[in-house]
């Protein structure tokens, strides 16, 4: 899913959130030929009947009249802050960007295609009622809303961005229908500081959600070791229709905003994880989302381009050498020099399975307890 006026989702210059992450990776994705192996295309707008599938009418209103005067942003609502100050044309980028996941999720929905990606993606702060951690609208929450319209009864959503996915786990806190995984630095020390292991749903929907809040400083071992002891079990005893991933690249060693470390290689192992999943459990329908990521030259346009390399079944492999007419625009739009090749040299990443024990004084082992008992005795699962 692509449009190029998503890179208009701009809240101007010394902002973390620098639109330049999303052009970059458009073109290191041409410049492996994968848009050759994919159709390209481009989704509508999200209307106002879209939004209102999560977001208030109110909170709608607000972000419209921020678009057209940003100087009367109503702060109240989240705009207009340090984090989402407001700029001309809020309403529109942002509905589009949110249009590009709704589509994507009807496509797959619909059988017009298997995989569907939209790095844009991904806003997983925004609230029913505002704005919140860059995020205006949330397009993953909407992808989903969207796909129970159209008649899923089970979509698995996993979050493997450093930040809690905060707002899609409140957009369906009481819905049984959809369960959320977040894995996730620990809200001890790190925006939102929320996703605590005892945060499991409503009374309605008792161990839909589900959070694995890991100790800053956790590296790659220890990052697949927590995705592999929590995930596969619960997607496999869930069996979604449809499964929605959201690929944060800001759980890396070199993003500037948080504090795990988790290299590039590792990150590429996640997203192959989850495209297996789709096929095990989905019938591999898969919707893959952007997220995070601040390390905009580095980091995001090499992960998000291994996400569509495997979402297109053409995986670009670790070592390759990236395209030298790549690494010349990232210097003539950045002043930074690129990277050499499509790895961290940490690859192929070998990590602890859980089955091989339990180590008590081990923090990471702690956090995948906590979570494991947290939620799985309330899907009948052993912890």
């Amino acid at each position: 899913m692509w449009d190029e006026a998503v890179t208009g989702y701009d809240f101007g210059p010394g902002h973390p959130m620098d639109p330049v992450r999303l052009a970059l990776t458009r073109t290191l994705v041409d410049a492996f030929g994968l848009d050759r192996e994919v159709e390209v295309v481009a989704a509508k707008a999200a209307g106002e009947s879209t939004l209102r599938l999560v977001h208030r009418q109110d909170y709608i209103e607000a972000v419209k009249a921020a678009s057209a005067d940003p100087g009367a942003a109503d702060q109240s609502y989240g705009l207009g802050t340090m984090d989402d100050p407001a700029f001309a044309g809020m309403h529109e980028v942002s509905a589009l960007i949110a249009g590009q996941s709704v589509g994507a999720a009807e496509a797959v929905w619909r059988g017009q295609a298997l995989h569907a990606v939209n790095f844009a993606g991904g806003l997983h702060h925004a609230m029913p009622g505002g704005a919140s951690g860059f995020c205006i609208y949330n397009d993953a929450s909407l992808a989903i809303a969207r796909l129970l319209e159209l008649g899923a009864e089970r979509v698995a959503y996993v979050d493997v961005d450093v930040h809690h996915g905060d707002g899609v786990q409140a957009a369906f806190w009481e819905d049984p229908r959809v369960l959320t995984i977040s894995l996730h630095e620990h809200p001890r020390t790190l925006f939102p500081q929320t996703g605590w292991p005892e945060e499991t749903g409503a009374d309605s929907a008792e161990g839909s959600s589900v959070n694995v809040a890991l100790p800053a400083g956790t590296g790659d071992a220890g990052w697949l070791r927590a995705f592999h002891a929590v995930v596969p079990e619960l997607i496999a005893d869930f069996r979604p229709q449809v499964l929605v991933t959201q690929h944060g690249a800001d759980t890396h060693f070199e993003d500037p905003l948080a504090h795990l470390a988790v290299s590039l290689d590792a990150q590429r192992a996640v997203q192959a994880a989850c495209h297996d999943l789709a096929h095990e459990y989905a019938d591999g329908r898969w919707v893959a989302l952007g997220g995070g990521g601040y390390a905009v030259v580095d980091v995001v346009p090499r992960s998000w381009t291994h996400l569509v390399g495997i979402a297109a079944g053409r995986a670009v492999a670790p070592e390759a050498v990236i395209p030298e007419g790549w690494r010349q625009e990232v210097f003539a739009r950045t002043r930074q020099l690129a990277p050499a090749r499509m790895t961290d040299g940490r690859w192929p990443v070998a990590f602890p399975g859980w089955e091989e024990g339990y180590d008590p004084a081990d923090r990471l082992d702690q956090a995948v307890l906590a979570a494991r008992r947290a939620v799985f005795p309330l899907r009948g699962l052993l912890a």
